[in-house]
């Protein structure tokens, strides 16, 4: 995953620190790669977060380079963040994806017309 260009597109959707102060948000890779494994596997919120915590490919792949066993969120903070991306946030995080897996030359891009 290209995730420095997606941390750029989405951090405008998800600031580094909340409004008001609090604690600082959660990093772009990890709430992005989180959502892309929910789709992927077809998971609900619950059950992804459970996946991240028994997986360290999961957690390699949302940029944790140690093995955790807390989950760094609730499951009930992928519903705020995809509130926060919103339905373009949702949309440039498809494109990403989608031209991550061409790049590869994981799917042909004849597979990705509609």
């Amino acid at each position: 995953m290209p995730w420095t260009a997606l941390e750029q597109a989405l951090s405008s959707r998800l600031p580094a620190t909340q409004a008001g102060g609090g604690r600082p948000a959660l990093p772009v890779r990890l709430i992005a790669g989180l959502l892309y494994l929910k789709h992927a596997y077809d998971l609900s919120d619950e059950a992804v977060c459970e996946r991240w915590l028994e997986n360290p490919y999961w957690q390699f792949f949302t940029g944790e380079v140690v093995f955790q066993t807390r989950l760094p969120c609730d499951a009930s903070s992928l519903t705020r963040w995809r509130q926060r991306l919103g339905e373009a946030g949702m949309e440039e995080l498809l494109a990403h994806t989608i031209n991550a897996a061409h790049a590869m030359q994981a799917v042909d891009a004849r597979g990705c017309r509609g």
